[in-house]
This record gives structure tokens, sequence and C-alpha cells, in this order.
């Protein structure tokens, strides 16, 4: 019988190994993006949503090495001033060219940004003393102090089409509302498709939030085409059923499965799977500044993690072997600093955090509270790893050494807005390092915020030590190499050596997958359309 002439090229474009373009690419998430807005929340859902629809002016591969985007090329001269040639012939989804005045725009809506959690990407762009525009395709970016990563932080930054609003001439004056005259843009025009504009390989069809995200191919999209027509992105935060939909049929590629069950798989040759070692660190946050913290109770009425005897305690009292064998299924790294070592800027032996409980009761006795004290340890159950498992594992290690601890889980669209508002005592976070070096933690994290915003943003439990603060700032505006690496070992130590940051583990990306696929896992652990290609036949 002869076949149909569709067959007939179906076949043969399968077995020359190309795409079919009317392809649908169904992908089980983890953890839900909260926004398709780009600049809403420095998440790596979020951030995994955005590179799909928007480019930044550099990428990161899978192995986070850098790579030109809208930016052709770049270079610094030596002090503070960084000049980007951007890429020629790039149209936004709505027709209208890419140019410098886009990015501009983008930098001032980052500071102008009321509906943003937190002081998302503010923190970068609030270092740039001036930015010159000296032709459509060149950026001269002049930096208050000198930053030495400024291409790697800006491969994080989403570029916006600066005709989604109403303005003037833009130019980044700030004070003058960068030349737009209407309002500025909100999270909820780009949740429902208005302003989700961008240069990406795909466009948004729908974002229906806790069911799904539906992606078309970008026609015009300047960089090589993607294979597949449509994108699904549907949340399924349980791994039981995400592996059950891959079994079934109903995903193609499924994020996080347990590691435990991989074994399901393993011989199958109808799936295939991936494990790659990620720079996400999972810890907890302590409050470590308030008199009285909200979730603590004591008998003497103060707060004992203000006390660095408690804190080590706490640490001691942590198994981390355990989590990472018993939770995380040997998917992960226990974690003796904020970076895996071998890494720029970390130790090249840091000293294990032992689990010691007879010396963590020592302490305890010693800082007063031989009798312990109740604490609640605040934790999502949706987006790191087994989260709310390892928040219960670590409340019972506390709890039998005396700090009776109990776990408050919840949603991540619940916690972050809470965490932000200072409203926990000791909270979990998982921080992958965008930059590839340490400083990405050290200088997000423990600082003590500057009046700019771009260091210490995520300083929630009120940490602060001047000779931490004094070497930190050296380090993030430190050009030379060596000198920049040697301070970020010695402002690590500071902060692992006063326990106001537990790290425990270092998560491990895990990718399962019909087996017709090829699928690159990625370091950053994001879930990207753009990994995932028809396997040659």
């Amino acid at each position: 019988m002869r076949k149909p002439v569709f067959l007939a090229a179906f076949a043969a474009a399968c077995l020359a190994g190309t795409a079919v373009s009317a392809q649908t690419l169904r992908i089980a998430l983890s953890s839900e993006p909260t926004a398709v807005d780009p600049h809403y929340h420095d998440l790596t859902p979020n951030n995994a949503l955005a590179q799909h629809i928007f480019d930044s002016l550099v990428r990161q591969d899978e192995q986070q090495k850098l790579h030109p985007s809208l930016a052709t090329a770049w270079e610094n001269d030596g002090k503070n001033r960084w000049t980007f040639k951007l890429r020629d012939g790039v149209k936004f989804t709505n027709g209208k060219p890419f140019t410098a005045e886009d990015v501009v725009f983008t930098f001032c809506r980052t500071l102008k940004n009321e509906t943003k959690v937190s002081d998302s990407f503010a923190d970068v762009t609030g270092n740039f003393a001036s930015v010159e525009t000296p032709d459509a395709q060149t950026l001269v970016i002049n930096t208050k102090e000198p930053e030495p990563l400024l291409p790697n932080l800006l491969s994080a930054l989403p570029i916006l089409s600066a005709s989604i609003v109403e303005h003037g001439p833009i130019s980044y004056d700030v004070a003058k509302n960068c030349g737009v005259t209407g309002p500025w843009p909100t999270v909820t025009g780009f949740n429902d498709g208005t302003l989700a504009v961008g240069t990406g390989p795909y466009k948004l069809k729908s974002y229906v939030r806790g069911s799904a995200i539906e992606l078309e191919r970008n026609p015009t999209y300047w960089g090589k085409a993607e294979p597949w027509a449509t994108v699904r992105l549907l949340p399924v935060t349980n791994a039981g059923p995400r592996l059950a939909g891959l079994l079934a049929g109903d995903y193609d590629v499924i994020e996080n499965p347990a590691a435990r069950d991989l074994g399901r798989i393993k011989d199958d040759k109808r799936f295939g799977h991936v494990i790659t070692p990620s720079t996400r660190v999972v810890y907890f946050q302590l409050d470590v500044a308030r008199d009285q913290s909200p979730f603590v109770k004591s008998e003497d009425g103060k707060n004992p993690l203000k006390d660095l005897r408690v804190r080590k305690a706490m640490s001691l009292a942590i198994n981390r072997d355990a989590i990472v064998k018993r939770i995380m299924d040997g998917a992960a790294e226990p974690a003796y600093q904020y970076l895996p070592t071998g890494m720029f800027g970390t130790r090249a032996n840091p000293p294990k955090l032992a689990y010691d409980p007879a010396q963590a009761k020592k302490l305890l006795a010693e800082a007063g509270y031989p009798k312990g004290f109740q604490v609640t340890l605040s934790t999502t159950n949706d987006r790191y790893i087994n989260d709310s498992q390892i928040t219960q594992a670590v409340a019972q290690y506390l709890t039998q050494v005396g700090i009776k601890a109990e776990v408050d889980a919840m949603t991540r669209a619940i916690y972050f807005p809470r965490r932000a508002k200072k409203e926990f005592s000791v909270a979990i976070g998982g921080w992958g390092s965008g930059t590839g070096e340490a400083a990405s933690f050290l200088r997000q994290w423990p600082p003590t915020p500057n009046e700019a915003k771009t260091i210490g943003g995520s300083n929630y439990g009120g940490y602060k030590n001047d000779q931490f603060d004094k070497i930190i700032r050296e380090a993030i505006s430190t050009l030379d190499d060596a000198k920049r690496a040697s301070l970020l070992q010695e402002a690590g130590k500071i902060v692992i050596d006063d326990y106001a940051f537990i790290p425990l583990h270092f998560e491990s990306g895990i990718w399962a997958f019909k087996s017709e696929l090829d699928v690159k896992g990625r370091a950053d652990q994001f879930m990207l359309a753009m990994s995932v290609k028809p396997k040659a036949k």
C-alpha cells in the first residue's frame, strides 16, 4: 500500500535526524514559576522561564561559561567602564527592532519595579553611575564601584522592549523616570501576556497559574530555530506523579525525580536520565539580630540565636551525611562552605562541619540553655528538592540535643514574600551561584546592606560582621583575580565560623526523559526546552 505523502515526509525527516515542526514538548516541572515577569523575583524557575521568552546581553551555557547573546562583544577599561557591542538585526516579537534604548529601559525598570519581590536585579543596576548609548548598537556602562563580574551578572538580566510603555527619549536618568511618561509595567501585564514581548526563541501563548504554561516557537528569533513548535510546562510538585506521568507517556521530560526512583527506569530502554552537580547550596538562615525573634521561645525571654555558641550547637546537631544518604538518596554533596570546593573563591580544603550531638549539648549549656529552647523552622514545600523532608530531619536532629523544633512548611508563593518581610526566625534557603564565583552568595546574603542595595539584599536575618563587610566590599570591586580569590576565601571563612548561615548540602540536578530525546543537564539547574533536542537517528 502506498504511503500518504505526509507520512513519507515524516519518515524521511526522522531518518535524517531532523525535528518535526509540529511536535510539542511536554515538561513536568518540580517547581512552578511564580510569574512571567522576568524581573519579578530572582528564582531559578522564574529565571528559567524567562530564558525562553527573553534574551540577556550575555548567556551562560550548561556549565555556566559565558557566550555572546544580544551583545556580541564586551570589554573593560581596567577600571569602571564597560563597553558592549549589541547584535544588529534583532527584532522583538511585536516587530520592534532591538536597540541600546531597550537595554537602558530594562536597567531603569529594575529600579522602578513596584511589584517585585525583594530587590531582585536592582543589586546589579544599582551600581551603575551612568549608562551611555553612543549609537543604537553600542552601550557604555560606568559603574560606581569596579565590577569585575558585570558580564556574568548581566547574563541573568532579561532584556525588555521599551515599546511596552509610553515614553519619550529613553536615558539612564532615574530621577527623571528615564524618559518613561506612562505607568511602569507590573507583573500582571506580563502574566496575561500583554507585556511578554521578548527576543527569545519562544513566545508566551498562555500562563495559567497552577495548570500550565504554553510557549510557541518565535518565528522571528535571531538565532537557530528550536525544534519544538510548542512547549508545555506543567507544574507537578510531587516527585511520584512526575515519574508516573513519564512512565505513562504524559510527559516527555521531568525534572528532579526522586533519586531512589531512578532504578525503575535504569534498565528500561524507553527512558534515560542525567544527574548534574550544581552550585546550589541549601542552608538555613538564622535571625541573629533581634532581641525577640517571632518564632523563638526561651525561658530567659531572649533570642538564643544571637549567641554564637547556640548557632554552632545547631550546626553540630545536624548529620549532613545522613541527610545526603537517606533523604537526597546520594544525589547531593555535604556542604562545608557556600560554593562547591574547586570553584573560584572557595577554600581548597574546608574543614568538615562535624556531627557531634554531645558537643552541641555542651555548648547549649555553656550558653545558658541546658534545657534548650523552642524554635520553628520555616520552609518551602515546593521549591527545593525534598525541602520539607530536609527541614523535618533537621528539626528532629535539633530536638535530640534539647532544642524543641517545630516545622512550618508552606508553598513558595507564600514563603518568599514572608521571608522578605523578615517574618521568620530560622528560614530555609537555596542559592545557586549565577556567576560561578563564591562572591555570588557572599555579596547577596551576609553583608550589611548598603544604601544602593547592591549588596546584602537578602540579609533577612540581620547578620553583621564589620570585618566581613570590609573584606567582601573590597573583594567584589577587585579586578585582579588572584587577589579577589584570596579575599573571597577569607570572607567565606568568617561567615562559616559565625554560623548565621548553616549550610547543609549542594543539590544535584536530575532529569529523566524519553530515550528518543537528548537532554543536557545544567549546573544552574535551569529546566530549558533549549536543552532538549530530538536524538539523532
